[in-house]
C-alpha cells in the first residue's frame, strides 16, 4: 500500500485542523492505520491509532498517545481508501511533521515496526 499525508498548514493555538492520508493499493481495509510526528530535534512520537473493523457498525479498536488524548481522533473511510486526524485544541507543542503509516499486523506504538509509510506533512501551531 502507498501512503500520503496532506492538510498540514500554519495555524494558531486552540484551531482545529484535519490531515487525510490517502491509501492506494488493494485490501485498504486490511490494514492498521496510524499516526506519528516528528517535531525539529526530537524523536517520532506516536499520534494515534485506528485497527480494523470487528465487523460491528464502526467497530474500529482506536488508541492515541497521552498527548494528543481527548483532543486528537482518527476515522477512516474503507470505501474511499482515506483515514483521517482531526486535531482539535491544537497547542504550539503540537507542531511537528505528520505522517500516517499502515501495517496488516502490528498495531503498536513502535513505529519500526509499521512497514508502509507516507511522505509527511507539515502541522505549524504559533502562540
Amino acid at each position: 500500500v502507498q501512503l500520503q499525508a496532506f492538510g498540514g498548514g500554519l495555524v494558531q493555538a486552540g484551531d482545529s485542523l484535519k490531515l487525510t492520508c490517502a491509501a492506494s493499493g488493494r485490501s485498504f481495509e486490511t490494514y492498521v492505520l496510524a499516526w506519528f510526528r516528528q517535531a525539529p530535534g526530537k524523536e517520532r512520537e506516536f499520534v494515534g491509532r485506528i485497527t480494523w473493523a470487528d465487523g460491528r457498525s464502526d467497530g474500529y479498536k482506536r488508541y492515541y498517545g497521552d498527548a494528543v488524548k481527548g483532543r486528537f481522533s482518527i476515522t477512516r473511510d474503507n470505501d474511499k481508501n482515506t483515514a483521517t486526524l482531526q486535531m482539535n485544541s491544537l497547542k504550539p507543542e503540537d507542531t511537528a511533521v505528520y505522517y500516517c503509516a499502515a501495517d496488516q499486523f502490528y498495531t503498536g506504538l513502535d513505529y519500526n515496526r509499521y512497514a508502509f509509510w507516507g511522505r509527511g506533512t507539515e502541522v505549524t501551531v504559533s502562540s
